[in-house]
């Protein structure tokens, strides 16, 4: 189905769920509507690539991502607050913006797992796979399904880096460590070599952020947001 189809059809679904809910949240007509409505009630090229790795486009309009899981989503720090990112009850969606990271180890790809950043997850469950919500809290840094795509909802605008979302993870970021995995980083940032620290990428609007731990290095690729309510 094409993504705007996709996404037209997940919009419908987090519409009935808000009227069934009473969701507070239903001012956004993004699919993570769905997911917190659902918490009461259940628990350019490279956009082809990766869609023909997976076979199929996830909840959000964007492929899913090949490979085993980084590490556990549940690794996520349990309510704290994480350099100044906190954890609501509702999404914040003042300053609402998604970016996208996809890692490869070894020049193999791993997921970014759904549910980072979500304490008490539950699922809705789509045809186009699982969308998670939370039953307790949501981080402003979060996940809702495992296309790699980071959820920044924020009460107040703020430059938000890929170390930020890590550390809330719970996972090391380093030029020689990406969540476990070791060995020499090289980093992309819309489809060009970033020579910095990892972890002071930006999470900017519908930036692709591209990890490569060990050899081969795979060439930068940049997904695209078009056709999808992201």
């Amino acid at each position: 189905m094409p993504a705007r189809r996709l996404c037209t059809a997940i919009t419908l679904l987090a519409a009935c769920a808000v009227a069934a809910c009473g969701s507070s949240s239903s001012s956004t007509s993004s699919p993570s509507a769905a997911a917190s409505a659902s918490t009461a009630s259940s628990a350019t090229s490279s956009t082809s690539t990766a869609q023909a790795a997976t076979g199929h486009l996830g909840p959000e309009g964007i492929p899913l991502e090949a490979g085993p899981a980084l590490a556990p989503a549940s690794s996520t720090t349990q309510g704290a607050t994480v350099d100044g990112v906190q954890c609501a009850p509702i999404e914040q969606l003042a300053y609402h913006i998604h970016a996208h990271l996809q890692v490869y180890v070894d020049g193999q790809p791993r997921t970014l797992p759904a549910a980072i950043g979500l304490i008490g997850p539950v699922a809705q469950q789509t045809p186009y796979g699982p969308f998670y919500g939370a039953q307790q809290c949501y981080y402003w840094l979060h996940t809702h399904a495992s296309d790699g795509v980071i959820h920044i909802e924020s009460p107040t605008k703020r430059i938000y880096t890929l170390g930020n979302f890590f550390d809330e993870w719970h996972q090391p970021l380093s030029r020689t460590e990406v969540a476990g995995d070791k060995g020499k980083v090289a980093a992309f940032f819309n489809g060009k070599s970033w020579t910095q620290d990892p972890r002071t990428i930006p999470l900017l609007p519908h930036a692709s952020i591209q990890l490569d731990v060990g050899a081969p290095t795979v060439p930068a690729k940049i997904v695209s947001f078009a056709g999808t309510n992201l």
